[in-house]
């Protein structure tokens, strides 16, 4: 259904608190307070999880009452001792803690309280060394009240930390520390932490490795002097309200470099533990542009350094020597589009071995090489995306993660030494692993489309020794909330695409249903896996939607060819495929061919945006939550990885563009964002209203003050679906 849009009512509103009295019933939605189940946090299962111990054969737990730290045999799950009681500390005090880690000698523990976020990742807190035998509690710093990022020596006696950029190094038998860097500065140089960039795309917040002989850190420095600033405002607000900006809104600064602009520059170094001098590595051949992990392999004189080019297709495993300094090239790897993540953030590094992954052969596999360079085998699944690796035990029994038997499920795998491939749990469904020290132990977790998730302590080979959360409760009080799901298979321009169907539980095939169609469409991600959910997707099932997910071409689970096929192309694919997907829908005689809509965030929203956009649009309404309306104004790492830089590529750049086509709008838009967003930041959206605006097209909007991409917390996420849901009750109303 195509409108003219001049002729659309043009909606604004915010988040605000009334001081006085309360809103009219009339201009309250009922579905953001029925809504409350279907959103975080209510909707989520518990996540109950074990810590094993650096032995491999214990593991630990919180008590329920969250006041201690209890250990338990892996073997028979009898109960240890109590390895850190907040009423029976000496010296310090603690109220409560917020997590925990142990040591690597099994002595000490990190503990902390008061975080605060960084970013999405980051955050710093008031960190406590508790040390079990003699039940000390000390601060992990007499200097520096906030720290980030710890890291304890394989020894236990030091921990290195991050504080205003620089890196400290606490000496646990001294009670003191040491600063092994001195020039880190905001917005200019950062040490041992990493970049907005690097923590986001990336998916790291610390580059700092440890020697095993503890005599050397190394780290990776960040000079993001040339960066360019990006600014955010902050106001008062009523979710956590700053009640210093009442008056003048303050502002939110750091660096952020948008496509084709200057990234930090990085180097790895090394700080001499006895010395206490400092070096830079250098590389064979030119200077990394990304370094996007560093650790330490088996020995002290193999500092293995991920890198690759800014294009993002060529990636180079360097194995260094932090003393001599010299270093050679063991690994490297070539994509005829762009390196996926799992090469570089899931290497394994075993005594004489490294496990990473590939997409040679058209599949994600993982690898097994030796230090020398030289491959010793293939692990993984034929035909099949390897998704995860967990560890290779003494045996040479490698654990891995793969989509299949099909790509929307999730499987845990063993391949021995003579290539035998064995299923670890359950084939169907979505199921992963964490091991213990050694693999003797496995801590493993199963969910499905009609099944919460179950987490169990098995043996490698795959037997079941008891369950550590069975969610039994959640699952019952889920059953009323429920709706039916079901997977199918859809042809879409040729290709056999993987969908879901909810549909309400009264579902009636002799009559008509609107359609809300929900989908992420981002490369490599998605959305149709059989595993449990219950979302706001339920709530609109309840009251009479079928809501519908299709993942078209360049998502994952489904080999190289699939996922790359949207190289230098964004949004086009995905664009061909989802609307071709609603015209499917509009043929099957349950569905109001007239009342069909699309949703989507982040990278769903811009996609969401693109659909609203497409020539001859099948959409009726259209939602798009903190979407992306041009890749210019998107970061580096993430944008270039699929479409290069707007120098390389500007056709692309053109193409991929919601504000080039946003005059094509073809049916009634919302938009929705938050305010301090510092990922897709509010100039999508308003560039986005203004071009609209000088056309004389109209829109509505609704705007979540200091809020972040999330919009969470303050019941937000349920006004983001209960806003959505009022819109499309409008507009796809019969």
């Amino acid at each position: 259904m195509n409108l003219n849009l001049k002729h659309i009512f043009l909606g604004i509103a915010a988040t605000a608190a009334l001081t006085v009295g309360a809103a009219p019933l009339a201009m309250r939605s009922t579905a953001v307070s029925e809504l409350a189940p279907y959103c975080f946090p209510a909707n989520r299962p518990a996540n109950t999880s074990v810590t094993f111990m650096p032995d491999g054969t214990s593991y630990v737990m919180r008590s329920d009452d969250g006041k201690r730290l209890i250990t338990y045999d892996a073997a028979t799950g009898k109960e240890g001792e109590t390895i850190f009681d907040l009423g029976r500390t000496r010296e310090n005090t603690m109220e409560a803690f917020e997590g925990f880690t142990i040591s690597p000698d099994g002595t000490k523990i990190l503990v902390w309280q008061n975080s605060e976020p960084v970013y999405r990742r980051s955050s710093t807190a008031e960190y406590f060394v508790y040390e079990i035998r003699t039940r000390l509690l000390r601060p992990l710093s007499k200097e520096h009240k906030r720290q980030s990022v710890p890291l304890f020596s394989p020894d236990s006696r030091m921990v290195a930390f991050v504080a205003d950029n620089n890196i400290y190094a606490a000496k646990l038998d001294y009670e003191s520390e040491v600063p092994v860097t001195t020039d880190g500065a905001k917005g200019k140089i950062i040490n041992g932490a990493t970049d907005w960039t690097y923590e986001e795309e990336f998916g790291i917040t610390s580059l700092m490795s440890w020697a095993p002989d503890c005599l050397t850190l190394c780290y990776v420095k960040f000079d993001e002097s040339d960066v360019p600033l990006y600014t955010l405002p902050i106001y008062e607000g009523t979710c956590n309200p700053r009640t210093e900006y009442a008056l003048y809104p303050g502002a939110m600064s750091y660096k952020y470099p948008v496509a084709g602009k200057p990234n930090s520059r990085v180097s790895v170094h090394s700080y001499d533990v006895e010395t206490r001098k400092t070096k830079e590595l250098t590389f064979a051949g030119s200077t990394p542009y990304y370094i996007p992990r560093i650790a330490y392999g088996p020995d002290e004189t193999k500092l293995m350094i991920s890198t690759l080019n800014r294009d993002q297709n060529q990636y180079e495993l360097f194995c260094t020597n932090p003393k001599s300094t010299v270093s050679k090239s063991v690994y490297s790897y070539r994509s005829k589009a762009w390196v996926e993540e799992s090469v570089y953030s899931g290497i394994y590094y075993g005594p004489n071995s490294f496990f990473i992954g590939t997409d040679e052969g058209g599949y994600t596999t993982f690898h097994e090489v030796s230090y020398a360079g030289s491959e010793i085998r293939k692990v993984g699944v034929d035909k099949a995306d390897a998704t995860a690796f967990y560890g290779c035990d003494e045996a040479g029994n490698a654990y891995f993660q793969a989509a299949s038997p099909r790509p929307i499920d999730r499987t845990v795998y063993s391949l021995d030494k003579k290539g035998v491939v064995k299923v670890i749990g359950h084939d169907r469904g979505s199921s992963s692993a964490v091991m213990a020290p050694g693999c003797k132990f496995m801590q493993y977790t199963h969910s499905d489309i009609a099944t919460p998730p179950v987490t169990d302590l098995r043996r490698p080979g795959g037997k079941a020794l008891r369950t550590i959360c069975d969610n039994a409760q959640y699952a019952a009080n889920a059953k009323s909330l429920k709706a039916d799901k079901e997977f199918m298979t859809v042809n879409v321009n040729g290709n056999e695409l993987n969908a879901y169907m909810v549909r309400p539980r009264n579902f009636d095939a002799s009559k008509r249903y609107p359609v809300v169609m929900s989908q992420y469409s981002g490369p490599g991600s998605q959305q149709v896996l059989d595993r449990w959910t219950l979302d706001w997707e339920d709530y609109y099932a309840s009251r009479g939607y079928i809501v519908f997910c299709v993942d078209g071409r360049g998502t994952g689970g489904r080999g190289e060819a699939f996922r790359t096929a949207v190289y230098r192309r964004l949004g086009q694919l995905e664009t061909d495929d989802q609307t071709a997907a609603a015209r499917y829908l509009a043929t099957l005689p349950y569905v109001d061919s007239s009342r069909i809509g699309i949703y989507g965030w982040s990278y769903g929203g811009y996609e969401a945006l693109m659909c609203a956009t497409a020539d001859d649009c099948p959409f009726a309404a259209a939602v798009a939550v903190a979407p992306v309306t041009d890749w210019r104004y998107y970061d580096t790492v993430y944008t270039e990885r699929f479409m290069l830089t707007p120098q390389q590529n500007e056709t692309g750049y053109n193409e991929a563009s919601v504000l080039r086509r946003a005059l094509r709008l073809g049916c009634p838009l919302l938009v929705m964002y938050g305010t301090s967003d510092d990922n897709v930041h509010p100039a999508n959206s308003l560039q986005l209203v203004s071009t609209l605006q000088s056309a004389g097209i109209l829109c509505d909007m609704f705007v979540f003050p200091n809020m972040n991409h999330s919009i969470n917390g303050c019941n937000a996420r349920q006004v983001v679906y209960g806003r959505m849901f009022d819109f499309f009750n409008d507009k796809l109303k019969e």
